[in-house]
């Protein structure tokens, strides 16, 4: 027969551990994993390209945005490359380039700051990634297919310790209304896309970037230190699209058949859009521009169909609406806390007797 003594002890650590588990299950249920917050581009949002030392360029390379070379003065090859925003170079502290150059240092800061949700250090094809930040010991690579899937507003931060380099043909492809505006690339030395790989996202590289024939890129090119080496590319700075609030205007016309009383209200109702991110300002034309090209053609992202299911890899899937986890963890507090206080009155009570 089990003495009574063994019974309570029993039921007083079984009714901790059902307290634990459900604390631990309301902490983890109740909130979203894995959330990362974007990097501030500041004016650098305008450009394209940003290169610490120079900007080479061969063939008919076309640029969305603004090309800015600080401290660096040197740009080889536009023409025949065309630039749609604004070309500065050099220039005194506190000029256009020298405040790009800052804010792409800021940016590239905040993202190697950002707390890591996955280490990543396989090659990222045929990889299918939740939003979070993905970090790498040394380098990251790129041969086949990366697809990120999630909302709107989901950031994806990319954390490379030393290289960034893809394979010919790679692609980064986008699912359930992800924005190009939205992902990072931090690259503590040099990134290379290798030819006619379709790239997606702000690359932020420590020394430099390389774009090989053909590649295209839906993002930005900067690089603090070094060059920006260009051969027949299209770049395409994206902005992150909010959806407008929308005015409904509704007239009501009241008419009394005891006379000829007229009553006419209007009531306007107004929807708010939800919040997100806000398009990209660009920053106004400096006194040192040097070339100005309209009418470039636009550099669409390639976009998959939403996934079934949860993705296969990645910080994992954030909790949806209504999930069952916290009211599962406050029952297990509940019940654990009652047996355990149970457990114990019981223990001060045979004590006395």
């Amino acid at each position: 027969m089990t003495h009574p003594r063994r019974i309570k002890s029993a039921s007083r650590r079984l009714g901790l551990s059902v307290f634990t588990v459900g604390a631990l299950t309301l902490a983890f249920g109740a909130s979203p994993a894995w959330s990362a917050t974007a990097p501030n581009l500041g004016t650098a949002a305008a450009a394209s390209v940003v290169a610490g030392s120079t900007v080479t360029n061969t063939g008919s390379s076309t640029l969305s945005g603004d090309l800015d070379v600080y401290p660096g003065t040197a740009v080889v090859g536009f023409p025949p490359g065309t630039i749609g925003g604004t070309q500065n170079t050099g220039g005194p502290t506190g000029g256009p380039a020298n405040v790009a150059a800052n804010d792409v240092t800021s940016a590239y800061l905040q993202a190697m700051a950002a707390p890591t949700t996955a280490v990543m250090n396989a090659d990222l094809g045929g990889q299918s990634l939740s939003p979070g930040v993905y970090s790498a010991s040394s380098g990251m690579s790129l041969t086949g297919t990366l697809t990120l899937v999630g909302t709107a507003n989901s950031v994806f931060i990319f954390q490379a310790v030393s290289t960034l380099i893809t394979a010919s043909g790679s692609r980064v492809v986008l699912s359930g209304g992800v924005q190009a505006c939205n992902i990072y690339w931090q690259v503590g030395s040099s990134a290379t896309i290798a030819t006619t790989t379709s790239f997606v996202g702000n690359i932020l590289a420590l020394t430099s970037i390389t774009m090989q024939t053909g590649a295209t890129l839906e993002g930005r090119a900067l690089a603090q230190n070094g060059e920006v080496s260009l051969n027949d590319n299209t770049i395409t700075s994206p902005t992150c699209n909010v959806s407008s609030p929308t005015t409904t205007t509704t007239t009501t016309t009241t008419t009394t058949t005891a006379g000829t009383t007229t009553t006419t209200g209007t009531s306007a109702t107004t929807t708010t859009a939800p919040s997100g991110t806000t398009p990209t300002t660009a920053k106004s034309s400096p006194s040192n521009t040097t070339t100005t090209v309209a009418g470039l053609g636009v550099n669409t992202t390639t976009t998959a169909p939403p996934l079934v299911g949860a993705p296969v890899t990645g910080g994992g899937p954030l909790l949806p609406t209504g999930s069952p986890w916290p009211i599962v963890g406050l029952l297990g507090i509940g019940f654990g806390g009652g047996l355990a206080l149970y457990a114990g009155s019981r223990r001060v009570q045979v004590k006395r007797q």
